[in-house]
């Protein structure tokens, strides 16, 4: 089949907040550490620091996953050459809008974003203070800082992008399908310059009380993937944000090309809520579609980013799938899950700010929090960092509601 991607897609800039490391620096060296023996992991807010890019008030009225994705955007447009001013600079920031460089269209700048469930955050906190203190003082911000689209509008605003705004919200393949929508805009000639990624905080204890009595989440606060002693994932909040061109267009600007997105595919399982599809019939579909659109085949794929959750259904079901389609080949895999835990809508973004490293250094990170093979997985993982020759990687992530992503990146040739 004739690829669907028209325009090469070139990832040119990347910024991530995580709990283990804000900044694409301090996330790469964290990803070879040994992770927080904790079930939920929270991002730093004195180290995340919004402030140093919104006014008081704007950040006052902005619930974290916005802010998030406000630091991490800033970081891969800075990454990318795309702003004009210096966002480390000690001054407080004066206005929300940032300055980018001469010359970009701003009719043709889209931003595509992934999100869970928007600022659940803000909605628990104003819910007690409507209980405890009555309607009058509930805040009149509270909708747009809740609403899941806002993250996708704050960014639009603050770079004052015209192209669109897309919110994707497919639960923890929000990231993944944010990212592909993004590059489906720059491939067909809709957008010339696009935001892509994720932004996720579901960290409310209503959430994570539902989220450990369907016993999604360790009791043990280790993070586990494929490991036989597995027992569901850590929770966590995150944003990762690439920074998407024409591949002709920024290597015509003289850009640095992390990896080109090559292809991508989604689906649903239509089988359950929660659970994955017997066998992960519904990931290896997805899997397939996506190296279709890529025009490869998978024995030309050397590494996959797995989503790799360490709980028992899912981490099992996705290793039948990457056998059935990898058959005969030998792709390394790995999932940084261990160490970043699971950040629901924004998991698929910071792994992929994840492959964007792992290409640019050349070493695929372990699988930190893996002792034990579970012996019905069958898959090449190491746990210590492995020097790589890079090559075409796929990405993948699984959600609730049975949604699938995967997503096709690969070095400049």
């Amino acid at each position: 089949m004739k690829p669907l991607l028209n325009r090469r897609v070139a990832v040119t800039g990347i910024g991530v907040v995580t709990p283990n490391g804000i900044g694409v620096d301090a996330f790469w060296k964290s990803l070879f550490e040994p992770a927080p023996h904790v079930d939920v992991r929270r991002v730093d807010e004195e180290a995340l620091d919004a402030r140093r890019l919104m006014t008081h008030k704007n950040a006052k009225n902005s619930d974290i996953v916005t802010r998030m994705a406000i630091v991490a955007a800033d970081e891969a447009l800075r990454d990318a050459g795309l702003l004009k001013i210096d966002p480390d600079a000690p001054n407080p920031a004066e206005s929300d809008v940032a300055e980018l460089v001469d010359g970009i269209d701003h009719e043709r700048a889209a931003i595509s974003i992934g999100n869970g469930m928007g600022g659940v955050q803000t909605l628990a906190d104003q819910i007690l203070i409507l209980d405890k203190k009555g309607a009058r003082m509930v805040s009149p911000h509270l909708v747009p800082m809740v609403m899941p689209n806002a993250p996708a509008g704050a960014l639009s605003i603050r770079y004052r992008f015209e192209g669109g705004a897309t919110t994707i919200s497919t639960a923890c393949a929000a990231g993944t399908d944010g990212i592909a929508a993004g590059a489906r805009l720059i491939a067909q000639g809709s957008a010339d310059l696009v935001i892509a990624g994720g932004t996720d905080s579901s960290l409310t204890p209503v959430c994570l009380a539902g989220f450990s009595n369907m016993r999604a989440m360790s009791k043990t606060g280790f993070s586990r993937p494929f490991d036989r002693d597995r027992d569901g994932f850590a929770a966590a909040e995150a944003s990762g944000i690439l920074i998407l061109e024409p591949l002709e267009a920024a290597q015509a600007r003289g850009a640095h090309v992390y990896m080109t997105i090559d292809g991508a595919a989604s689906t649903t399982d239509a089988y359950h809520v929660t659970a994955p599809a017997p066998h992960g019939t519904g990931a290896e579909r997805t899997m397939r579609l996506a190296l279709d659109d890529a025009g490869l085949t998978p024995d030309q794929i050397t590494h996959i980013n797995a989503h790799g959750t360490a709980t028992g259904l899912n981490d099992q079901a996705e290793s039948e799938a990457v056998e059935r389609v990898f058959a005969g080949t030998s792709p390394v895999v790995t999932s940084i899950k261990g160490v970043t835990g699971h950040s629901f809508g924004a998991a698929g973004a910071i792994e992929a700010v994840s492959v964007a490293l792992t290409i640019e250094r050349k070493t695929i990170p372990p699988t930190i929090g893996l002792e034990n093979l579970d012996p019905e997985i069958h898959l090449d993982i190491p746990t210590e960092g492995r020097d790589w020759t890079p090559g075409p990687v796929l990405s993948n992530s699984f959600g609730f509601g049975g949604h699938n992503g995967s997503i096709v990146f690969s070095p400049v040739a």
